[in-house]
């Protein structure tokens, strides 16, 4: 069941992500072809009104397709078809057709030439990868030259779309900040109650465990925090056995020896927090700098990076879940705020100025915006090559710290 709640907490985000750039689109006037959480291939699929919805096998991320990302060129076109042409050479002169309307930047007459190439595609004996080719052409062509086309739109409709997505994010992350505020969120008085076991501690050998109620130390039963850390500092290294409250049972831990951290001997676990509510305006404003918090936090960790302890701070999608289990054992509302925390994440990522993320996006409808004319495909894949280069480092530096357990604690 912590799986599920925490597999589906991140799994809304990435859908909410995805209904933000959705939802703008329609707004807009640009219809997408397709929503998915999840890449594919699809686990499940449904068309509606022209537009497929489906779940993908691959659960880490989310993908809506805006129809004609790139302005369309004969050049594109003619490499897609290439493969059928070599099996069929009878498709070469709508081919070429087609090509030179696009290389004229005549795309209504290059949309007019669609049905004849369709149906010449249809007709050709082509192996199934020779079709898959020519059929995404097809594709890139109807989408490329319609009137949705995202790569026709002004310059605000085409931010708009794509700022959606990480723009839901933020909204998400400060309705989640502000009702955890409201109902109860953690504060700075300790209870009795662990929130994190720090590893490599007598605390985690003797299995203590996020969610854990400490009742008594070496016997002596203590009500507060303070009175727990007192009887455990008393110990001046000797074995203490610890006894919890788990799942309605009481449980024994050690013994295990306490060991010295900063001049004080300890067991080695974090308490969890006394919840504390607060006013509607205060939770607005509460909510407001949280939000504000996880920026400066991300902007000063991207600023780290060049250190190892920087990088060690940056996490994966184990380390994610695994956080996210440990938070959710020490209560409901400490997921909330992680979930929060991540939804803000994801949105900053999805901000930062590199192909093929959102920033990226945005970065180049304002340079399109300048120039007064859309960039062709091969500019787009090439920019994208670099950033997907950087993105790839990141993904190797939070697996590496989740395998090894080198990320946040």
């Amino acid at each position: 069941m912590t799986w599920l709640v925490v597999a589906g907490g991140l799994l809304l985000l990435v859908f909410l992500h995805e209904l933000g750039h959705f939802s703008v689109a329609l707004l807009v006037g640009v219809r997408p072809r397709s929503f998915y959480v999840g890449f594919p291939p699809a686990v499940f699929k449904m068309q509606r009104k022209g537009i497929e919805y489906g779940i993908g096998a691959i659960p880490l991320g989310g993908m809506v397709r805006i129809p004609g990302m790139n302005r369309p060129s004969g050049r594109d076109v003619e490499t897609f078809m290439n493969g059928a042409i070599r099996e069929d050479p009878a498709l070469l002169p709508s081919v070429q057709s087609a090509r030179r309307a696009l290389d004229d930047e005549d795309y209504t007459a290059a949309r007019a030439l669609l049905p004849e190439l369709r149906s010449d595609v249809e007709r050709a004996q082509l192996s199934s990868s020779a079709r898959r080719s020519a059929n995404r052409a097809l594709r890139e062509l109807e989408e490329g030259t319609g009137l949705d086309a995202y790569w026709r739109q002004a310059t605000w409709r085409r931010i708009a779309i794509i700022a959606a997505g990480p723009g839901m994010n933020v909204l998400v992350a400060f309705i989640i900040f502000f009702v955890v505020f409201m109902s109860g969120a953690p504060s700075q008085t300790p209870t009795t109650k662990v929130g994190q076991v720090s590893p490599n501690t007598p605390a985690a050998a003797a299995g203590l465990r996020p969610g854990d109620q400490v009742v008594a130390v070496n016997g002596k039963h203590a009500a507060t925090f303070d009175g727990v850390s007192k009887l455990i500092r008393a110990s001046k290294g000797a074995p203490i056995t610890v006894t919890v409250r788990r799942d309605g049972q009481t449980v024994k831990l050690g013994p295990r020896k306490t060991e010295l951290s900063q001049g004080r001997w300890i067991w080695g676990f974090i308490p969890a927090a006394k919840k504390v509510s607060y006013p509607l305006t205060t939770s607005i404003r509460k909510a407001a700098q949280e939000c504000w918090s996880v920026v400066t936090g991300t902007v000063t960790g991207f600023g780290a990076l060049a250190h190892s302890q920087g990088r060690s701070q940056i996490s994966g999608p184990v380390g994610i879940v695994r956080t996210s289990e440990a938070y959710l054992k020490v209560g409901f509302s400490w997921y909330l705020m992680l979930l929060g925390v991540i939804s803000m994440s994801l949105a900053l990522l999805n901000l930062l100025p590199l192909l093929p993320l959102d920033g990226g996006h945005i970065l180049f409808s304002l340079i399109e915006s300048v120039r007064r004319r859309a960039l062709a495909r091969e500019v787009y894949e090439r920019v994208s090559f670099v950033g997907m280069a950087l993105i790839v480092i990141l993904m190797y530096i939070a697996l590496h710290n989740d395998v090894t357990g080198g990320g946040p604690r």
